[in-house]
């Protein structure tokens, strides 16, 4: 049972912490102190990409703008989407196309008054990353992660920063594919308030069918340990069972799964989000536990590499 006192100074705390989202401890407002809409359209895509940078860039701005004309407000796509999922030691794209091609999306997302998430590759300084980017439906680039936890891609190297951003005025995070077995990736943001966790991922293909249920009971897991939505975009399954398993989902604050795609569709799941008032109990908890002042050092180191640039 959480005491009065420990509600107050967790209140005094997580607003000394996140100011810039001005998330208090029972409301949930913007950044311009406006009260969040209790109604929010999502879609996921489940986008199958091949190795042709232009053709993927074509397709998921088609899928943007027909998804702009249904009232969607933040589209998100698999791992890797715009590049396709390199498998050998170097990503082969030039550094310019990558980013031609990701300005080309940002026009759109502009233009169509659309937020979107999308997999792709960032290369700087000899380096090159795993990238979930997230354009507002302003077009501008809100965030660029890079996947924390590799599963063994050879030709990237680790972000350095925990996701946690605001998107169309909604407290959020981002995680990719193997993130998604490290809860701390998630609780910390839910701890400073993010209502929708955005997945993308390319899991394992039909040929490693033992791991197909654990990825669905793990991402229930985040939805319902943290109150928070999840918007889960993976890739499809080919014909001849390489690629991913398909099975994109949304899931409810509560850990049900509101909708589910195929396996080998190129479905697009769209689902009206219900943003109740204030702030799920279960990550309060874990700052008035005993291992409090541990998340609090990593809530503080969250905050302090917030939007840490790629390096």
């Amino acid at each position: 049972m959480i005491s009065g006192m420990e509600v107050f100074k967790m209140r005094l705390w997580i607003r000394r912490v996140f100011p810039l989202i001005g998330v208090g401890l029972l409301g949930v407002v913007s950044a311009q102190g406006q009260t969040l809409s209790r109604e929010f359209k999502v879609a996921a895509v489940q986008f199958r990409s091949s190795f042709a940078l232009n053709e993927n860039s074509k397709r998921i701005g088609e899928f943007l703008s027909r998804l702009a004309a249904q009232g969607v407000q933040v589209a998100v796509f698999p791992e890797c989407a715009l590049t396709g999922y390199y498998q050998g030691s170097v990503m082969p794209i030039p550094e310019s196309e990558i980013a031609a091609a990701e300005e080309r999306l940002q026009q759109i997302c502009r233009n169509r008054r659309i937020a979107a998430i999308f997999g792709s590759v960032y290369k700087v300084n000899g380096h090159a990353y795993d990238t979930a980017v997230v354009f507002d439906s302003r077009g501008k680039l809100i965030e660029r992660y890079g996947k924390f936890y590799l599963a063994g891609e050879k030709w990237a190297v680790p972000g350095n920063h925990i996701a946690y951003f605001e998107l169309e005025g909604v407290p959020s995070t981002v995680i990719i594919c193997h993130d998604e077995r490290h809860p701390e990736l998630v609780r910390l943001p839910a701890m400073g308030g993010a209502r929708i966790l955005y997945y993308i991922s390319l899991e394992s293909s039909l040929k490693q069918e033992l791991k197909i249920g654990p990825y669905r009971a793990q991402m229930m897991a985040r939805a319902v340990e943290n109150g928070m939505f999840v918007v889960a975009a993976n890739a499809p399954a080919n014909q001849d069972l390489t690629g991913s398993h398909g099975q994109s989902r949304i899931i409810a604050s509560d850990g049900n799964v509101l909708s589910e795609a195929t396996i080998f569709g190129e479905d697009v799941l769209i689902s009206t989000l219900t943003l109740e008032a204030g702030k799920p109990e279960w990550p309060l908890e874990s700052l008035a536990s005993p291992l409090g002042d541990w998340w609090r050092s990593g809530v503080e180191w969250m905050t302090k590499n917030r939007h840490r640039q790629l390096e």
